[in-house]
């Protein structure tokens, strides 16, 4: 297998691993704090990878990621859609911010989504998410600096192994 097959297959199994992160179930008082893990796939992928560079690409998984959760359809599409574009405006800049600055920039980006989410939330006549709905972007930040770890050496490992 080349090692293009190979990245291509680390992408497919981490943004597969994302979706069963979402949907695992978890205790109703953890629910909130459950991180948006496919955003941060794509966020790692985009910035390290130079894959998830194109907005369909976003689109096709946030459909998909609807279909998954039984969300209103196009609802995560719309979200990641304006995550991806934003994120390919800054990209040559974040990719070179030092971690501190890099991690202000996820949570920004984190934060822009639930607005979107909470703007869809409204237009559905639904009630406004509790407070501690707001925490999940917090705690996809701390994740961040780990989840980046691991996605970089896992990618490192394959290129040492098929050099």
């Amino acid at each position: 297998m080349s090692f293009r097959n190979q990245g291509q297959s680390l992408f497919v199994l981490s943004l597969a691993m994302a979706f069963a992160l979402t949907l695992l179930p978890l205790p109703v008082v953890l629910e909130p704090l459950r991180p948006y893990w496919v955003a941060l796939v794509i966020l790692y992928w985009n910035l390290e990878g130079g894959r998830l560079r194109h907005l369909g690409q976003g689109f096709l998984i946030g459909v998909f990621l609807d279909l998954l959760t039984g969300s209103l359809l196009g609802q995560h599409a719309l979200g990641l859609v304006v995550l991806m574009f934003l994120l390919e405006r800054f990209r040559a800049r974040i990719r070179f911010f030092p971690p501190w600055q890099q991690a202000a920039a996820v949570l920004a980006l984190l934060f822009n989504d639930r607005v979107i989410h909470s703007w869809v939330i409204a237009l559905q006549g639904n009630d406004w998410p509790p407070w501690s709905w707001w925490l999940a972007p917090v705690v996809g930040v701390l994740i961040w600096p780990w989840l980046f770890l691991l996605l970089d050496a896992l990618r490192r490992r394959q290129r040492v192994h098929h050099s």
